[in-house]
């Protein structure tokens, strides 16, 4: 017996997922289902009603804060689920109305006709070294927030460091040595130094952590071994690895530039071809 295929497209929120349905056949209907609440006895409940012996569910949503856990949790209950990226979804410039219903009813259309990319979606360990990466880069980015703060105080009040290199030892010495008239503002500078003691501290602990990771995760020899290329080290080659995933995945070195955005924009028409700089499209860390 042939089985018939439903397409549902998903709407995800924190709260409540909007859920609509398209027939099997190309032009046939696509209709709302209704809206549930986000959690995991409600997706049950739906995958329940909506499959059946002779039924296959074809699942989609769009990529969002609310990460994978729908899509591990679908494929667990043995349904096939992509997840999209916003960026790739396909749009009407005439269309200017935005409403959950239409979302997931355009989802489940464009699923059906085969229009929609999937993205890879990572297991959760690695997911989670993802995170870890993301968290230093986050106390990487505040370090260096915090170090800017205590030299634009400084200048301010014209206190120029006679050296060549800041934050060296002999900077620290210098930055111990400032006085500032009034108490308060004396109070201010040394807190803005803890500040930058504390965020380098974090990066310290964060990198030490990554660097414990790499030798249980099952792309640690990837990593280890791309450090071999010069200028690469664990950071970044722990990056790489991280956010693009699987390299075996891509059929050839194009694809994994395109996937990267190091392609360069093109707007070409007729006998006129332009191209412009690297897309940079894709995934920004």
């Amino acid at each position: 017996m042939t089985q018939a295929v439903k397409y549902v497209g998903l709407d995800v929120h924190k709260e409540t997922i909007a859920v609509a349905v398209a027939d099997g056949e190309r032009g046939g209907e696509v209709r709302f289902v209704g809206t549930i609440v986000n959690e995991d006895d409600a997706v049950r409940r739906l995958v329940k009603r909506l499959a059946a012996p002779d039924v296959t569910l074809s699942v989609c949503y769009e990529a969002g804060p609310c990460g994978y856990g729908l899509h591990r949790l679908l494929t667990k209950l043995g349904q096939a689920c992509i997840v999209i990226a916003p960026s790739m979804m396909p749009r009407r410039p005439g269309d200017h109305v935005k409403t959950d219903r239409r979302d997931a009813m355009t989802l489940a259309g464009l699923l059906r006709a085969g229009e929609l990319t999937a993205i890879w979606v990572p297991d959760e360990a690695h997911e989670a070294v993802r995170d870890l990466i993301r968290a230093r880069r986050s106390a990487q980015e505040n370090a260096t927030e915090a170090r800017q703060a205590v030299r634009s105080f400084l200048l301010r009040h014209d206190r120029r460091f006679g050296g060549k290199t800041a934050w060296t030892k002999m900077y620290w010495r210098w930055l111990s040595e400032q006085r500032f008239d009034f108490p308060h503002q004396q109070l201010a500078f040394e807190e803005m130094q803890k500040r930058v003691l504390e965020a380098q501290a974090r990066v310290g602990r964060l990198e030490a952590a990554l660097g414990e990771a790499m030798q249980a995760w099952h792309f640690g020899a990837l990593v280890h071994n791309l450090q071999a290329l010069r200028g690469i080290r664990l950071i970044v080659a722990a990056t790489l690895v991280a956010e693009v995933g699987d390299l075996t995945r891509f059929d050839n070195p194009k694809q994994l530039m395109a996937y990267v955005g190091l392609v360069p924009s093109e707007h070409s028409s007729g006998a006129r071809t332009k191209r412009g700089r690297i897309t940079r499209a894709g995934n920004g860390h």
